[in-house]
């Protein structure tokens, strides 16, 4: 059997951008996608604790250093610049693996700073 579990969270980000007018997807400076250990262009979910809405879309690379959360196209009808965010990637991998699964959890403070680590990056071997 194969599960879905959790690979990645970056919790409590506050969106700094919303724009309707764009392809789609939410932009996250490439420092804090690194230190979560979310790929460019991987499938996310987020989930805005600001109004309740969820949706998956795709993350692309912002520019590092800015702290950066764009979201773009639909998906910003469903978050504004000052929500709270959590953005969660997540893999597949066997019952066994499963057992042994640790996401790299990053915790934000209103600035996006990092204030907070847990867990390990899938991205710290590479």
């Amino acid at each position: 059997m194969n599960l879905t579990m959790c690979k990645s969270k970056i919790h409590r980000a506050v969106v700094t951008e919303s724009i309707l007018d764009y392809e789609g997807s939410l932009e996250i400076d490439m420092d804090i996608m690194k230190e979560a250990g979310i790929y460019p262009y991987e499938k996310i979910l987020v989930v805005n604790a600001s109004n309740g809405q969820r949706f998956e879309t795709y993350a692309i690379p912002g520019k590092a250093g800015t702290r950066n959360f764009k979201v773009n196209g639909a998906a910003a009808h469903r978050a504004s610049p000052g929500d709270t965010i959590t953005v969660m990637s997540f893999g597949i991998c066997t019952e066994q693996e499963a057992k042994t699964i640790c996401p790299k959890v990053v915790i934000m403070n209103s600035k996006n700073e990092i204030i907070g680590r847990k867990g390990r990056s899938p991205l710290a071997d590479q």
